[in-house]
C-alpha cells in the first residue's frame, strides 16, 4: 500500500507565525531552501520526511499535530453539505481536499454559508412557526455554533484544562476535591443547601446561596458544585476564552460559557495528569476509573476523549451520547471519526444496541468507509428523576479509538482483531456501501440502477463507478 503523502502547509504557515520567523529563516533552520518551503506552506509539495524530522528537533513538535488538524474533519462536513439535494453536481473528493488544505477559511465560509440555507428552509417548511418567530437572521443557531466551536478545538481547551488541574491540587494532592470546593465556598461566604428542590443546582448572588438537589448522584452533585465554582473563581478566563472564540451572537457566548464551566468542572474531578496516568495504568477501564475519581462512566468517557494535551497526549478517542431516537446530543471526536452533522447516526453503531441490553458493555469491531477500523464500547445510561413517577432520561454512549490503540484497552482483550469489522458510515447520503441492508436514501454520488422485475433488499441498485 502506498504511503499517503504529507500535506499540512496551513499547519506549517501557524507554526511559523507563532515563532514570528521569516520565511528565510524558517527555511535556514529546516535546512531546506526557501522556495521549497513556499511550496510546502502552499501544499504545492508535500512535508518531506527530514522537514518532520527537523520540526520536532528543532522546535520540539509533536509531529502528530501536523495530520490531526481540521482538513479531514473539514472534508467529511462539507461532504455531508454537499449531500444535500440542492447540490447536484457535488465536486470530486480530491477537490474538497485541496479546499480543506490550503483554503480553510473559504471552506468554512461555505459551511456556515450551507447551514444559514438549511436553517432558513426549515423554517419555510414550518410555516406556523416561522409566523410566530420575530427573528429572521440566518445566523447559525446558538447550539450548533458552540458545538462546532468544541468540534475544531479536539475538545480540549489547554488555558481551562491546566487551570482546573491547578484548582486541583490547591490543598494538596490527596485532599479530596468536594473539600476544596466547599472550602472555596466558605471563603466566599457562600452557603450550600442540598435540598429536594427541582433544580439540579441553582445559585442565588444576592442571599449567597447554591443550593444542589438531593435527588441527584453523587457525581452529579460534585461535577455542579465544580461548575458553580468554575463560575465563581475563573469568570476571567472564561470569558478571555470566549473572546478569542468570537461567538456571533450573546446566545452563543452564553451557551459556551456553560460549556466551558462544564470543561472545568469535569477537569477539576478528574485533572489531566492523574487521570492520564490512571487511565493507562487501568488500562481504560471505566468502571474503575469512575470508583477512583467519585466520577460517573458518562463523566470518565467524556474525559478521555479530551486527553489531548501537546506533548503528554492520551490515547485518541471519540465520545458520542444518543437519545432513544438515535438524536446525537454530544459529540466529541480526537479520531479521524467524523460524525453526522444532521440528522442520525448509523443503524449499525452498537450505540443504539445499548438499549436493548441495560447495564452491559458491548463491544464492536467496526470500519467506516475510509477503511480506517475501530474499536468501539457502547452502553446505556440513564439519569432518574429522583421520585417514583419523575421521568428518567435514556441515553446511550459509545467510545471508541482506532485499531492500533486496542492494546491499550481492557475492553479489546478476546477480540479477535483479525476478524470481521462491521461496516459502519456516517451518512447514508455520503455513505458509498452499496450493500448496506440498513440504507434509508441512496447514496448522493452514485447512479441508481431501477429493475421493475426484481426486487433485493432496496428497491434500486447502485451502479458501480465507471472508468
Amino acid at each position: 500500500m502506498a504511503t499517503q503523502k504529507l500535506y499540512a502547509g496551513v499547519k506549517l504557515r501557524e507554526l511559523r507565525g507563532r515563532l514570528r520567523l521569516t520565511q528565510k529563516a524558517f527555511a535556514q533552520k529546516l535546512d531546506v531552501s526557501l522556495p521549497y518551503l513556499n511550496q510546502m506552506e502552499n501544499n504545492n509539495r508535500p512535508i518531506s520526511a527530514g522537514v518532520v524530522l527537523a520540526l520536532a528537533q528543532e522546535f520540539g513538535l509533536d509531529v502528530t499535530e501536523l495530520t490531526s488538524g481540521d482538513s479531514e474533519r473539514i472534508v467529511t462536513d462539507m461532504r455531508e453539505a454537499l449531500a444535500d439535494p440542492v447540490f447536484t453536481a457535488p465536486p470530486p473528493l480530491a477537490d474538497l481536499r485541496l479546499a480543506a488544505s490550503n483554503a480553510p477559511g473559504l471552506a468554512r465560509a461555505f459551511l456556515d454559508l450551507h447551514r444559514a440555507y438549511r436553517q432558513s428552509h426549515e423554517r419555510l417548511a414550518s410555516l406556523d412557526e416561522a409566523l410566530g418567530r420575530n427573528e429572521t437572521s440566518l445566523a447559525p443557531s446558538a447550539w450548533e455554533e458552540v458545538r462546532d466551536f468544541f468540534h475544531y478545538c479536539d475538545n480540549y481547551i489547554d488555558a481551562i484544562d491546566r487551570a482546573a488541574e491547578r484548582y486541583a491540587t490547591l490543598k494538596g494532592p490527596d485532599i479530596p476535591i468536594e473539600t476544596t470546593a466547599l472550602a472555596t465556598l466558605e471563603s466566599l461566604g457562600i452557603d450550600l443547601d442540598i435540598s429536594n428542590n427541582a433544580d439540579i443546582r441553582r445559585f442565588d448572588a444576592t442571599a449567597k446561596r447554591l443550593a444542589l438537589s438531593g435527588r441527584a448522584s453523587g457525581p452529579t452533585r460534585r461535577f455542579q458544585l465544580l461548575h458553580q465554582v468554575a463560575l465563581l473563581t475563573q469568570n476571567d478566563l472564561l470569558e478571555a476564552t470566549l473572546d478569542l472564540a468570537q461567538f456571533q451572537s450573546p446566545e452563543a457566548r452564553g451557551i459556551a460559557k456553560i460549556g466551558l464551566a462544564n470543561y472545568f468542572a469535569g477537569a477539576a474531578l478528574m485533572p489531566y495528569t492523574a487521570f492520564l496516568d490512571a487511565a493507562d495504568r487501568e488500562r481504560h477501564d471505566l468502571e474503575r476509573l469512575a470508583d477512583l475519581f467519585d466520577s460517573s462512566i458518562e463523566q470518565v468517557a467524556h474525559r478521555l476523549s479530551t486527553l489531548q494535551r501537546p506533548g503528554a497526549k492520551g490515547v485518541p478517542f471519540f465520545f458520542v451520547r444518543v437519545d432513544q431516537a438515535g438524536t446525537v446530543t454530544k459529540r466529541h471526536s480526537a479520531t479521524r471519526f467524523q460524525f453526522a452533522r444532521f440528522g442520525g447516526a448509523c443503524p449499525l453503531w452498537n450505540v443504539h444496541q445499548a438499549f436493548e441490553m441495560p447495564g452491559r458493555f458491548l463491544r464492536q469491531l467496526a470500519e467506516t468507509p475510509d477503511g480506517v477500523r475501530y474499536v468501539c464500547l457502547a452502553r446505556d445510561v440513564s439519569k432518574s428523576g429522583g421520585a417514583f413517577g419523575a421521568p428518567v432520561r435514556r441515553y446511550a454512549i459509545c467510545l471508541g479509538c482506532e485499531i492500533g490503540h486496542a492494546d491499550k484497552l481492557v475492553y479489546a482483550d478476546g477480540l479477535d482483531l483479525r476478524g470481521r469489522f462491521e461496516p459502519i458510515g456516517i451518512s447514508c447520503r455520503i455513505c458509498e456501501r452499496p450493500d448496506c441492508h440498513q440504507r434509508s436514501v441512496p447514496p448522493l454520488e452514485k447512479r441508481l440502477t431501477v429493475n421493475p422485475d426484481r426486487r433485493g433488499v432496496l428497491p434500486y441498485g447502485i451502479a458501480p463507478d465507471t472508468p
